[in-house]
């Protein structure tokens, strides 16, 4: 099904003097080619191309599928999925749950005096999952855009993002109030800002620290989508690589500039860079260029995460070695690079979509509950033996709202949606439709 199609304009709002979508006016087709996948267009709009001696548009060349792996979206033809993807967003979702509990709370903030000495030379790294997380989401969304308008991109990434979200905040919310103080405190003005998932600009605190890499995720979504719109996201994807990675380092490295840092996310831009050049690789490319590319988007993720490592020095007290840094980097960058090869896995597809899905809400849910649940429970249980029943904990509370709210939630959002757009598109399509009546010579208007 697709947000629009000639037969639902004529069998909903007929349009007088237009039979088929090769006879609409230029506008109009304009409109149904910004908001239809070519793969669902009407017949006739092949038509249109063969009498007018235009090469009929090449259905391969924009077949997709819903890569994000588990996430609801518009659905579409599909393609083999990349399974390893799932365990590698599993792989970091636990990297930042051993961080957070082995070393963050108390490194920190107060937020919990729970930590494991013993194994702080591990899990000081443990923040690199979320840099893992931005090389995935480079890639995948580079993946997931082909094929799509910018408008089935948007229903798609919001379908994912914000249901979820919203859920796992009212959760965090509630047992805050519940267990939460004295370390941990909430009010409803801080609920509410957090509905929008970009609280601090409303002056707001996150519900959960956690959050910020998720407002980078929404800013990178931001711009696919307008580059999209305008028609330049895979037609200039090397000039756009290069620009981003350029601006970066220019401001992490003289300009300093929070603004530019906010909007371009130039303190991790390297690692975005990186999953999209990754994605040009998986389709077929070996040209010089790409290569280059991706060197020079390497580059750019270790320069980020040396200055990165720069703050966490200061702020939490700790040694970070510099060839860890730049070594973990180019490691996670392999990562990707080696489970995109990998198409198929001796699982159950069931069991890595699950696995997939229980990530997102884990990473929402994880933080400030484990820090207050560790409060709670530090005296009653050995430091090893409570995290491990904190993390199965987790999963399980994670893989429990993932199966009876998140996907359900997921199509139930996908469907409001895209009625929206259907409505919008409509709507416009009657005023052009109307408009370009009025003007025909001899054409009267009721």
């Amino acid at each position: 099904m697709s947000c629009f199609n000639a037969d639902l304009l004529h069998s909903r709002w007929p349009l007088r003097g237009f039979s088929a979508v090769h006879n609409f006016p230029p506008k109009i087709r304009d409109v149904v080619a910004n908001h239809v996948p070519i793969q669902d267009r009407d017949p006739a709009y092949y038509l249109h191309h063969a009498k007018h001696g235009e090469p009929r548009p090449d259905h391969r060349s924009e077949v997709r599928q819903e890569s994000d792996l588990a996430i609801a979206s518009t659905p579409g033809p599909s393609r083999a999925r990349i399974e390893l993807l799932d365990p590698l967003r599993a792989v970091a979702v636990l990297a930042v749950l051993f961080y957070h509990y082995a070393f963050r709370g108390a490194a920190a903030d107060g937020f919990t005096g729970f930590s494991l000495p013993e194994f702080a030379a591990f899990a000081k790294y443990g923040f690199f999952g979320v840099q893992l997380f931005f090389i995935i989401s480079g890639f995948v969304i580079a993946y997931s855009a082909e094929g799509r308008t910018a408008s089935q991109f948007a229903i798609a990434r919001i379908t994912r993002i914000y249901p979820g979200f919203l859920f796992c905040m009212t959760v965090t919310f509630a047992i805050t109030l519940a267990i939460g103080a004295p370390r941990f405190e909430v009010t409803l003005g801080q609920w509410l800002a957090n509905l929008t998932m970009v609280a601090p600009a409303l002056k707001q605190p996150f519900m959960d620290g956690a959050y910020w890499s998720i407002v980078y995720e929404i800013t990178f979504y931001g711009w696919v989508f307008m580059l999209m719109s305008l028609g330049r996201f895979r037609r200039n994807i090397d000039h756009i690589v290069l620009f981003w990675i350029v601006i970066s380092i220019v401001n992490e490295t003289l300009l300093q500039s929070g603004f530019l840092r906010r909007l371009l996310l130039t303190d991790q831009s390297g690692f975005f860079c990186a999953g999209l050049v990754l994605y040009e690789i998986h389709c077929g490319r070996r040209d010089r260029a790409v290569m280059l590319m991706l060197a020079l988007a390497s580059l750019a993720a270790i320069n980020q995460a040396l200055i990165g490592a720069v703050w966490d020095r200061q702020y939490y007290q700790v040694d970070l070695d510099n060839l860890v840094i730049v070594g973990i980097t180019l490691a996670l960058v392999a990562a990707v690079a080696l489970a995109v090869r990998v198409r198929r896995l001796p699982f159950s597809p069931d069991v890595i979509i699950a696995i997939g899905g229980v990530t997102y809400p884990l990473y929402l849910l994880h933080q400030n509950i484990g820090y207050m649940l560790l409060n709670k429970f530090a005296d009653q249980f050995a430091p090893a033996l409570l995290i491990t029943l904190l993390m199965l904990t987790m999963i399980l509370g994670s893989y429990l709202v993932w199966r009876f709210f998140e996907r359900p939630a997921q199509k139930w959002t996908k469907g409001i949606l895209i009625r929206g757009l259907e409505f919008l598109v409509s709507a416009q399509l009657r005023l052009l439709a109307s408009t370009t009546t009025r003007r025909r010579p001899g054409t009267s208007v009721s």
